[in-house]
């Protein structure tokens, strides 16, 4: 049995849309996603699934393991054309491991559900040393990238060039307090705390929260942006909304943040690399490694090691510049 996907995105009454491919194993597995995810999270496993479904067109439990090597092999592209950036051709190897990834997820739930014997995506490929995990070599390799961070120039430049209260609080919560884009955005009146220069992150990555101390020149921009700016009408407990335009006074979108930091940046900066200089300008400040593993809500201190790679990256370049036989 074949099928043709077609994603459908709808409201839903929740800040989650509600996504629909029109495979009722598929939808199912895509409502489940929705009641522990975000609508990024929700929204990027609709696209995965779409794109796997119209190369592959087979029903999900009649999908083999053939099926999904063959669908790594297409989406690498043509092997002939190499980018120069990253010596790689098609998709990205990232973009591959999070496709390869939503698959597993779904064919996961559809072995608990029993509507499948097995899962078809491998976790490895067999190698000749067999490795401690048992798991072999991955299926894609993805390269080990540093972090974009800004210089602290960079950050005075863009803070010189945002011209609402609303937009350098919202950057002021990533740099100064590390929050992610969704977590800033996330922020009600009760989670700020003032009088003891701390905010509290009720909506982390996981369903994690945390508490986190932060400057006050935060809360004092936060102050000025919510006697100045802010509609007096709008309802939301959420801190940031829409200042202009038919939204007025509905909760910011990440694409609105996106698209002011675009507009006022004088270079490239994803929202993200905020978050990835507050870390590093921490641990280059001599902050220990476990405070900023709490700090950045991080479960596992390993995803905060590769800052101190970053850290490391400055370092040497510091001992190039000024050792005169370097």
């Amino acid at each position: 049995m074949s099928w043709m996907p077609c994603l459908v995105e709808a409201g839903g009454g929740s800040e989650v849309p509600v996504v629909r491919l029109g495979h009722p194993l598929v939808d199912r597995y895509l409502e489940f996603v929705a009641a522990r995810g975000r609508a990024n999270t929700v929204l990027a496993a609709g696209y995965d699934l779409k794109v796997f479904f119209s190369m592959v067109g087979r029903d999900p439990v009649e999908v083999t393991t053939a099926d999904v090597l063959g669908f790594i092999t297409a989406q690498r592209g043509d092997r002939r054309v190499i980018r120069i950036t990253d010596g790689e051709s098609g998709m990205s190897p990232r973009t591959i491991q999070r496709r390869l990834s939503t698959l597993s997820g779904l064919f996961s739930f559809l072995v608990a559900r029993g509507d499948m014997a097995a899962n078809p995506v491998p976790r490895g490929l067999a190698t000749r040393t067999p490795r401690r995990s048992g798991r072999g070599a991955p299926l894609v390799r993805a390269p080990r990238t540093l972090p974009r961070i800004l210089e602290p120039a960079e950050v005075d430049a863009l803070f010189g060039a945002l011209r609402r209260w609303r937009d350098r609080a919202m950057v002021e919560a990533m740099v100064l307090g590390g929050l992610r884009r969704n977590e800033t955005l996330g922020l009600r009146f009760e989670d700020l705390k003032p009088g003891e220069k701390r905010l509290f992150v009720a909506e982390g990555k996981g369903g994690h929260s945390r508490w986190i101390p932060i400057s006050d020149r935060f809360f004092t921009t936060v102050a000025a942006y919510l006697d100045e700016e802010r509609p007096r009408e709008a309802s939301t407990d959420r801190v940031f909304v829409v200042l202009k335009g038919p939204n007025r006074s509905k909760p910011l979108t990440p694409r609105d943040v996106r698209r002011i930091i675009d507009r006022r940046s004088s270079t490239p900066t994803h929202p993200h690399a905020l978050r990835h200089s507050f870390a590093t300008h921490l641990l280059d400040g001599g902050a220990d490694l476990r405070a900023v593993q709490e700090l950045l809500g991080h479960t596992d201190v390993a995803t905060t090691q590769r800052y101190t790679h970053v850290s490391r990256e400055r370092l040497a370049a510091a001992y190039r510049e000024a050792h005169p036989r370097a």
